[in-house]
């Protein structure tokens, strides 16, 4: 839902059943031996640094992450190692 509303979607990803989709996703890696890790929706993964791990405000118009450790990466790449990262950690927790 929120992915509908944040992409401006509206229905169309609602309609073609999300739900629906990870759980083919779920069942299809299953059978390759692998796993589908959630990560909470309200994860910051935008807003932490993945580098050192402060977070700040991140408003939509910035486009590059400026950390004051020094790293500077494009904001969506910044929150796909914050996402793996976290990913790993719950696995890990989990066993």
């Amino acid at each position: 839902k929120g992915m509908s509303q944040a992409l401006r979607f509206g229905k169309s990803v609602a309609d073609s059943g999300w739900g629906m989709f990870t759980s083919f996703l779920q069942y299809k890696l299953k059978e390759q031996g692998k796993q589908l890790i959630k990560i909470d929706k309200w994860f910051p993964s935008t807003k932490t640094c993945s580098c050192c791990g402060n977070t700040q405000p991140m408003p939509m118009n910035v486009r590059m992450y400026v950390c004051s450790c020094g790293l500077n990466l494009d904001r969506d790449y910044n929150a796909a190692l914050n996402i793996k990262k976290e990913g790993i950690r719950l696995l890990t927790s989990a066993e």
